[in-house]
């Protein structure tokens, strides 16, 4: 039987607070979700300046929506599936838009930059976009290769369409799959995934080893041995291996120094050494990625 989840469409959504870490920059990193969402998978909304996403979540009861809205002040949480799963989604929630961050302590390190200093006045309380499922946003990140975020995002709802589960009840935002597990994506044949071969190979082989248990990217292992781990794999350089420390693990000290945007940045303002900004260079990272959100 497939999958069913989603909301019933002739009731309003009951939002309940999700607490964070204080200030929150709400808008900042629902337009850093909006670029990276799964079309299908994850939908955005903004209306008179209320954001709003819903997405699918696979749980161990069965498949999940959940809902997050910031109006600018309050962020809300909202959870359609089996209540057994409910407190798993509102982790993974959390996680998703970094809602415990040490703003302050964030703050204070960069903001003691003067390359980052303006940054860090203008966005108080940045939150690094992170992820609801390890897997997913690291196959996501090995999609996102040199090409755009909307390139990116096309590709991996091709590959959701192939390979994913259509939900039962698709949601009335867009949401009606569920993004493909790995060992789906490690039975496919990568010359027929629409991506270049090699790229198609590589991301089987990261979801056979994830599927396998030959990767596990739990972040009690260490950033430095996991980001070995993934470069060891045919396919992944530095930049890949990076994008999943920063959104899927949530690794805090990651400068994503590979990157063009990044590198753009880091050249325009002459910054030379970030040393100073660990153990927060990915939330450095996020800033500098700012001007092309």
């Amino acid at each position: 039987m497939a999958p069913s989840a989603g909301t019933d469409r002739s009731q309003p959504v009951a939002y309940r607070t999700l607490a964070t870490t204080t200030p929150f920059d709400g808008a900042t990193l629902f337009a850093f979700l909006r670029r990276f969402a799964v079309p299908g998978v994850e939908a955005h909304t903004e209306v008179d300046g209320v954001c709003t996403l819903a997405r699918s979540m696979r749980l161990a009861h069965g498949p999940g929506l959940v809902r997050v809205r910031w109006d600018g002040s309050v962020l809300g949480f909202a959870f359609s599936g089996d209540p057994a799963d409910e407190e798993d989604a509102e982790r993974r929630t959390r996680r998703l838009v970094d809602a415990d961050a040490a703003v302050a302590e964030i703050g204070a390190r960069l903001g003691a930059d003067e390359h980052l200093a303006p940054d860090v006045a203008s966005s108080p309380g940045l939150r690094l976009p992170g992820a609801t499922d390890v897997a997913e946003a690291a196959v996501q990140a090995l999609v996102s290769q040199q090409i755009s975020m909307a390139a990116a995002a096309r590709c991996s709802a091709k590959l959701t369409e192939a390979y994913g589960e259509r939900l039962e009840a698709p949601d009335a935002s867009g949401v009606a799959w569920l993004f493909p597990t790995t060992n789906a994506l490690a039975a496919a044949d990568p010359e027929t995934l629409p991506m270049p071969r090699a790229r198609g190979r590589a991301l089987v082989g990261l979801a056979a080893a994830l599927a396998s248990g030959s990767l596990v990217l739990d972040p009690e292992r260490g950033w430095p041995e996991l980001r070995r781990s993934l470069i060891a794999l045919p396919g992944i350089g530095p930049w890949t291996a990076d994008v999943v420390g920063l959104r899927a693990l949530g690794e805090r000290d990651v400068l994503l120094g590979t990157d063009l945007a990044v590198r753009r940045q880091l050249e325009a303002r002459g910054i030379t050494t970030t040393e100073a900004w660990s153990p927060f260079r990915s939330y450095a990272t996020v800033h500098l990625w700012r001007p092309y959100v």
